[in-house]
């Protein structure tokens, strides 16, 4: 177990899961370094957005939001959350990561992370069916308005169920 595993089960016998979520993130050293900051976190954890303010922090060489801080500030978020929703039963990998950048970002950006209670049982679903699967999210970072896309982040997301990935592992071996 992780230290911010670790520190995410413990505070959650003192904090609401979302609030633990949303702190948890905001006083990282891991996520700080991305400059962006979640905004806010559902109770039930299904709905999250960040904000990517432009600061000196992230500006690139033509005064843009440096590339690496737009994935990094989407990097993360996917996984965890999913991790968060479906529970101990189940191995969440990230797998792979594409980025998309539709146009230079010269004011602050914004993301929401959606899962939906019908992809959650879909999921669960089909890793009974299959004991592993993948998905992919599509995140965008747009402006405040979300009228326009600055960036777009697809992520592939490994699932599975926790023995059948423990007994994988051990053939692997």
């Amino acid at each position: 177990m992780s230290f911010y595993q670790s520190l995410n089960e413990i505070g959650s016998k003192f904090i609401k899961k979302h609030k633990l979520f949303k702190y948890g993130f905001n006083l990282s050293p891991m996520y700080r370094r991305s400059t962006a900051r979640i905004l806010k976190v559902s109770e039930d954890l299904l709905h999250i957005t960040i904000k990517l303010p432009i600061s000196y922090k992230n500006r690139n060489y033509v005064g843009t939001i440096f590339g690496g801080s737009l994935f990094s500030a989407v990097d993360p978020i996917p996984m965890v959350q999913l991790m968060d929703l479906l529970g101990k039963e189940y191995v969440v990998w990230d797998k792979s990561a594409e980025i998309y950048f539709k146009r230079p970002a010269k004011e602050n950006l914004y993301a929401t992370f959606t899962y939906t209670l019908d992809e959650l049982a879909q999921i669960k679903k089909q890793v009974i069916e299959d004991k592993e699967i993948e998905i992919i999210k599509n995140t965008q970072l747009t402006d405040k308005s979300e009228s326009t896309v600055f960036c777009e982040v697809q992520k592939t997301i490994y699932v599975a169920d926790k023995q059948f990935y423990k007994q994988k592992r051990k053939r692997l071996k």
